[in-house]
Formats: C-alpha cells, sequence, structure tokens
C-alpha cells in the first residue's frame, strides 16, 4: 500500500485528503508551517502538497533530497515557482495541477478542442466563483481553462488575457479570452467558459459540489505518480488525455 504524506494537513484541502484515504493507499502523516517536511517526504512514497506558495521551495528541496514524488496542487504560483519545479523535475517526479478534479480537467481538454476548431470571431468568456475566503483571482482553475482555450488557438494566455474590466473604455479586443471572478459565501468552486459569435453561444461548465472531488483526484493522481520517472506530469496524463 503506498503511502501518502500531506503537506498542509490541517487547511481544507489536507484534512478532506486525509479523511478519505482508504484501503487504495495508507496515511503517511502531515506537516504544515513549521513542521518537519524533510522527515515526510523521507517517510512517504509519495506527497501531495496543498500549503502556500511560500512553501513550495522547501518543499521541493525536500522531496528531491528524499526523491519522492510529489503532487502539487497549491495555487498562486509565479513564474518563479514554474521554474523551481522544472528544474527538480529533472530528478523527481512531479505532477502539478491547479485543479486536480477529473471533470476540471476533462473539461480543459474540451475547451482546447473547441478553441482550435472554433475561430477568433468566436469571443471567449470565462467566469468564476469562490467561497468568501479565496484571496487569488483569477482562481487556478480559471487560469487553467484559459491556457487550454489560448493552447487551442496556438497562442499563450499572457498574450490575450483581459482581466478586470471596469470604466468607460471596455470595449473587446478581438481574440482576446476575458476573466470575470466572483467571491461569495461557501461556493467550492464554479467556473464556466462561454464562446459566443452572432447570434449563438456555447457554454462550458463545471461545478463543484463538495470539495471531495478535488481530494479524491489529488487522491488518484498520487497513487498514479508514485511509480513514475522524473519528469513534469499533469491531470491530463492521469487521465489519458
Amino acid at each position: 500500500m503506498k503511502q501518502i504524506g500531506i503537506i498542509g494537513s490541517e487547511g481544507r484541502m489536507g484534512r478532506t485528503i486525509a479523511a478519505l484515504l482508504d484501503g487504495s493507499a495508507g496515511h503517511a502523516g502531515g506537516v504544515d508551517a513549521g513542521g518537519d517536511v524533510a522527515g515526510l517526504a523521507a517517510g512517504s512514497d509519495v506527497l501531495v502538497d496543498f500549503s502556500a506558495p511560500g512553501a513550495l521551495e522547501a518543499t521541493l528541496a525536500a522531496a528531491r533530497t528524499a526523491q519522492t514524488p510529489l503532487v502539487v496542487g497549491t495555487t498562486g504560483l509565479a513564474d518563479s515557482h514554474h521554474a523551481l519545479i522544472d528544474a527538480t523535475a529533472k530528478d523527481i517526479a512531479i505532477l502539478q495541477a491547479a485543479n486536480t478534479s477529473l471533470g476540471v480537467n476533462l473539461l480543459a481538454h474540451l475547451v482546447r478542442d473547441a478553441a482550435a476548431r472554433l475561430g477568433t470571431e468566436w469571443d471567449i468568456e470565462i467566469v468564476e466563483m469562490h467561497h468568501r475566503h479565496k484571496v487569488d483571482a483569477p482562481s487556478g482553475t480559471a487560469l487553467l481553462l484559459g491556457e487550454a482555450a489560448a493552447a487551442g488557438r496556438k497562442t499563450t494566455l499572457g498574450e490575450v488575457a483581459e482581466e478586470g474590466r471596469a470604466g468607460l473604455d471596455c470595449a473587446r479586443t478581438e481574440g482576446a479570452i476575458g476573466f470575470a471572478s466572483l467571491r461569495g459565501g461557501s461556493v467550492a468552486g464554479d467556473h464556466q467558459v462561454v464562446l459566443a459569435a452572432e447570434g449563438e453561444r456555447i457554454e462550458l461548465g463545471h461545478r463543484a459540489e463538495s470539495r471531495e472531488i478535488f481530494a479524491r483526484g489529488a487522491i488518484k493522481a498520487a497513487l498514479w505518480l508514485a511509480d513514475k520517472e522524473p519528469g513534469r506530469y499533469t491531470m491530463g496524463d492521469v487521465l489519458g488525455l
């Protein structure tokens, strides 16, 4: 039985993952801020990290030293974090996912396919809503969907993203991918991708009704990753997309 270590074990996701571990995987333990990450890495077959961006460098170093595969589910990562993940993935298997829901990752595949088949006369807007305590916006999942749409159009999200429209001069740029972020209540995560053309509209969406869907996906990803060779992997790899 593979032993999963949880970084950020007292957070919402960490507690949910621990509660869902059953006969398919064991619980190697968990750490939080100031905890013994190196010890947990050494005692685990695979790690899952749902902590904070500021803790990622230490987590990557501990995982590399222990040669322990790592699932990174922390969002709000900067380019510098991704560079560190790229460097560490030369030595260990790392799966980084803005969202570990199997449904969301299938949605991203559908969005990429739709964007590839429809021209820039189809406007793309991404609307997301999360609970009142979420601090980053747009959400990591919204950015994942935006990146999928941009990839379908053979461009990068950095070149076409439009965020935070306000004021009197907000005319839409052709080919742009727009974002709107809503915050309130206890919403686990709602995402909708709207592709709109003259006279017609396609709406592709996903609604998270429980945080358990992300925890189940993270466990599936961890078990899949545990025996993989060094490299950088995605949830699409887990799904065979």
